[in-house]
């Protein structure tokens, strides 16, 4: 991955649906769910799924579960508080960087 963004202000993890693509992933990996997101207009979508990966960043090797979204994004992942409280760590995005413990 090139770039992911870690955002203490979104509640869930994102993936759009050309990195769930690249990752060879199919219809048969998504798990159902009627979950609605608002963009930053209001404007509401449904998302088109959520799929479980192993996300490995540093040297911790996690469970995660991303909501599959149909759009095209400046990032690969977006990673959300779930993903920092889980993994127990502090964004600085002050100094654009990523503390683990």
């Amino acid at each position: 991955m090139t770039k992911i963004l870690v955002d203490g202000g979104a509640v869930v993890n994102l993936m759009p649906y050309t990195m769930f693509h690249k990752l060879g992933k199919g219809l048969e990996d998504l798990l159902e769910t009627d979950m609605m997101l608002k963009d930053f207009g209001g404007n509401a979508s449904k998302t088109q799924g959520a799929v479980n990966v192993k996300l490995t960043i540093g040297s911790k090797t996690l469970p995660t579960t991303f909501f599959l979204i149909d759009g095209k994004g400046t990032y690969s992942l977006h990673l959300g508080r779930d993903w920092i409280h889980a993994n127990c760590c502090i964004p600085l995005t002050i100094h654009q960087c990523l503390i683990q413990w």
